[in-house]
């Protein structure tokens, strides 16, 4: 019987971890190209390219901060399906998924292909300075909160504490908040109004979710309830 030492154990371990990241990434990435390219007809679309490198970039930048910083957090988080036990969470995620099809191929369609919508210079920098904001505020609440699974659940094996620090507290649910911001920017980003659409029904979706996590946060998570009870709004300060 061959034995393997506890330092190549955990190569192994990191280099299959790395290697689920590529794949999902390569998975999600492909996607989105093929829909946003195949709604345009043509690459020679600048605002989506440069759409694509901040997103590329982005995510390298968390994936990489989580490997050295919090690698068991980055596991977790691809381990999202898996990890799914409420099964209202899994048909969210669903429908999320399914709407994010109509919200990267319409862009391409509406700004290249027919050129429905015009959307002036300024209002597209305004997006993609949005986009910009909405990675630094999902990159925060990674760096905050070591539990922020993308499944909802308390993860008891990891001693799973309410977190009030950094964006928490302004808002219950500020990775939700960034991702939003994400949706609203992306069209502006793009040049398409009708995208607006499937990004109004993608926030409609993410708001139920906050409120069914918020229940399963009370019911589960010490703490949870004190803490909701002080940080009264879920998504945007002053307002809900």
């Amino acid at each position: 019987m061959i034995k393997v030492s506890p330092k190549e154990h955990d190569m192994s371990s990191e280099i299959s971890m790395w290697r689920r990241v590529t794949v999902t990434l390569g998975v999600w990435f492909g996607a989105t190209f093929l829909l946003l390219f195949g709604g345009a007809g043509t690459f020679a679309w600048p605002e989506a390219w440069i759409y694509i490198l901040i997103q590329v970039f982005s995510s390298a930048v968390m994936g990489l901060w989580l490997w050295k910083y919090n690698p068991e957090l980055l596991k977790t988080r691809m381990e999202v399906w898996k990890r799914m036990g409420k099964p209202w969470d899994k048909v969210v995620m669903i429908l999320v998924i399914a709407a994010y099809v109509p919200f990267f191929f319409l862009p391409g369609i509406d700004a290249m292909r027919f050129q429905w919508s015009h959307v002036a210079l300024p209002v597209k920098i305004l997006g993609f300075i949005g986009i910009l904001i909405s990675s630094g505020l999902v990159f925060w609440v990674l760096q905050t909160n070591p539990y922020s699974s993308a499944a909802i659940e308390v993860q008891k094996e990891r001693g799973h504490t309410t977190i009030t620090t950094g964006p928490y507290q302004y808002v219950r649910h500020p990775m939700y908040a960034g991702i939003i911001l994400g949706f609203f920017s992306m069209p502006l980003a793009l040049g398409s109004w009708v995208t607006f659409i499937p990004a109004i029904i993608l926030t409609v979706l993410i708001m139920g979710r906050t409120y069914l996590e918020d229940k399963t946060l009370r019911q589960e998570l010490n703490g949870y309830t004190t803490y909701a009870d002080t940080v009264k709004f879920r998504l945007i300060p002053g307002v809900w």
